[in-house]
């Protein structure tokens, strides 16, 4: 355990963010260094609690408390050993996870929780730094191969177990560069892709291929996928966005998230000199008040947008948790993100319970301007509130929605694989599909959630894949219920 006072002793702390005027200048990661001495008084916050629920809010059931106390005890080698033995990637988790982990934490009861989520990123940054990082190639080698189709966290989990079983793994993705969403739906300022390129470099020294600008489904029929392969394993993600059909949708300016992100992650990587859409000079609306939300406020403000609003159908979240969601649930609680800080500096506006009636555009054919309305709670089915209608500038709208499940056509299509009500790929407990010797891992099957779960599905698929080629199986999967994939 670690220090068993700790908790009585340090409150909480986390580093410091640079200041609103420095960061929104360029693209780096918006935290300062935090000084290895105030990290390790945090690790000695985890209070030997007994049953460290922290391992069930996480998917991946981290080893929470045993790395607290290595931390505490300066040992930070065997930290990153255990931190590895549940996660395959720590720096995306603990950059980009919301830390269920942390509200279910027992210390959150009548306290602040352990620092859980900064103390991860201290341990794999200092585990790269040190060059304790290595690859891990497979001793033996099966002869069986595999396909991996998408290249977003649970792909790449599962991808980087299955090499390391022994299989010859080939990772396909569409876009130009291996990443998914962490590549381009990510801004810079939240995670570096240097995080990124290492781990890539990691993987293809233990022996898994990558083949990027490949859409299975078109450049490769799903028939020759799996005629050329041992076993598929789906990781494509559900990127079927929500749209939103009120008049003038379909006026210039209006780009769902996942247009206009990509764009700006393009022009860090060196493609462009700008960004095809752009919010320099102009007043932006940003549809949506989750964490994509809040990407494209801070890619808009490093943009140099005019003025940025946020809106957001929902009523605005309490600041406490709510007798309806007790520990050690997950709350859905009022956050203050970094993009939100720099919202809140340069005049911006977040607005609760509208909802979009029109877009208005100019003689051109471009949008100038949104009307929207205020509503009553979901409870009433979001009914508008006469008399409080309101038009606000807007020369850029991003819709940042949220996303309806995978896409259809192409590669699902051909395969044919069963789906569940909700449109997802149908999987069962070994995250195997309705066709033999293809499983589905990710958002794809589980519907659009965390980067946590998909790296958790990626990890528990791979066992069952592994299992399925092989008749038994040696990687580690989830310990969750909801995450095991075997009984």
């Amino acid at each position: 355990m670690a220090d068993p006072k700790g908790f009585m002793t340090h409150p909480r702390e986390l580093p410091s963010r640079r200041p609103v005027d420095v960061r929104i200048r360029d693209w780096h990661e918006v935290y300062e260094d935090f000084a290895r001495p105030a990290l390790e008084r945090q690790a000695s916050r985890c209070m030997d609690c007994g049953i460290p629920f922290c391992h069930q809010g996480c998917p991946l059931g981290n080893l929470i408390p045993e790395w607290n106390d290595l931390v505490h005890r300066y040992d930070w080698r065997q930290a990153i050993e255990r931190l590895h033995a549940t996660n395959n990637f720590p720096e995306f988790t603990g950059r980009l996870c919301p830390a269920p982990c942390e509200t279910a934490c027992v210390l959150g009861i009548n306290s602040d929780p352990v620092t859980i989520k900064r103390i991860e990123v201290e341990i794999i940054d200092r585990a790269w730094a040190e060059g304790w990082v290595r690859p891990q190639p497979p001793a033996v080698k099966t002869g069986r191969r595999v396909a991996v189709v998408g290249s977003g966290p649970a792909g790449l989990a599962a991808a980087q177990q299955l090499t390391r079983a022994g299989h010859d793994v080939v990772v396909y993705e569409r876009a130009d560069r291996i990443g998914g969403l962490l590549r381009y739906g990510i801004p810079e300022f939240k995670m570096e892709k240097r995080h990124i390129e290492r781990r890539i470099a990691q993987m293809r020294a233990e022996g898994t291929e990558f083949k990027t600008s490949v859409n299975i489904g078109v450049d490769i029929t799903a028939d020759e996928l799996r005629r050329t392969h041992d076993a598929v394993l789906l990781a494509g993600g559900a990127t079927a966005w929500r749209d939103l059909p009120v008049p003038g949708r379909e006026l210039r300016g209006i780009h769902q998230a996942m247009e206009y992100l990509p764009e700006s992650n393009r022009v860090q990587e060196g493609d462009q000199d700008q960004p095809a859409i752009t919010a320099a000079g102009k007043h932006v609306v940003v549809i949506g008040g989750g964490d994509t939300g809040a990407d494209c406020i801070g890619t808009a403000l490093r943009q140099g947008a005019a003025s940025v609003t946020q809106l957001e159908i929902m009523p605005r979240p309490p600041e406490a948790r709510p007798d309806s969601q007790p520990w050690p649930t997950y709350p859905m609680l009022f956050k203050i993100e970094s993009a939100h800080e720099e919202l809140a500096d340069k005049g911006g506006e977040r607005v609760y319970a509208f909802s979009t009636q029109e877009f208005v555009g100019d003689d051109d054919g471009n949008v100038k301007a949104l009307r929207m309305i205020e509503v009553e709670g979901p409870a009433s089915g979001f009914k508008p509130i006469p008399g409080t209608e309101r038009e606000i500038p807007a020369e850029l709208v991003t819709l940042a929605m949220g996303f309806l499940g995978p896409e259809k056509a192409g590669l699902l299509e051909q395969l044919g694989v069963d789906l569940d009500g909700r449109g997802n790929v149908q999987r069962d407990k070994t995250y195997k599909t309705s066709l033999d010797g293809v499983f589905v891992a990710g958002d794809m099957g589980r519907g659009q959630s965390l980067i946590v779960w998909a790296i958790a599905e990626g990890r528990a698929a791979a066992a069952g894949l592994d299992k399925w080629l092989t008749g038994h199986t040696g990687l580690p999967y989830p310990i969750p219920p909801t995450a095991r994939p075997m009984a």
